[in-house]
């Protein structure tokens, strides 16, 4: 039995399967999911597990070389948009259309019970070393 990190059997073993440049969505629970993509789907309630605390959880497992939100979050959820600027160095935003569009391109999609808009983020895997 794992002893710390990701618990969830189905996302700690796609984790292990990511590779430098692979993406990975991070959303939340309205966001529309592109067919063919691996996704194991967290949400359980409404705000449960958050956005934040999901982020939090992936951060500490990957390496992320560069990241993609949607502009609309700065002016509708200015504490995720904190957030992200926050602990995303390399964060880039895109109109939030365009952001749907580049979710088709993610290898691994990690739907949150998120109930707060634009709470969604795009990771770009780098590599440790």
């Amino acid at each position: 039995m794992k002893r710390a990190g990701i618990l969830n059997a189905d996302l700690a073993g796609a984790i292990a399967r990511l590779g430098h440049t692979d993406q990975v969505l991070i959303c939340d629970s309205g966001m529309p999911l592109p067919p063919g993509a691996i996704v194991v789907d967290l949400a359980f309630l409404p705000g449960i597990p958050s956005f934040a605390d999901v982020l939090d959880g992936l951060l500490a497992e990957i390496v992320v070389e560069g990241a993609v939100a949607a502009e609309e979050v700065r002016p509708a959820n200015p504490g995720c948009a904190a957030l992200l600027e926050e602990r995303l160095p390399r964060l880039s935003y895109v109109p939030h259309e365009r952001l749907k569009h580049l979710t088709g391109a993610c290898k691994l999609i990690v739907r949150t019970g998120e109930a707060h808009p634009y709470a969604n983020v795009i990771l770009r895997c780098g590599v440790a070393f």
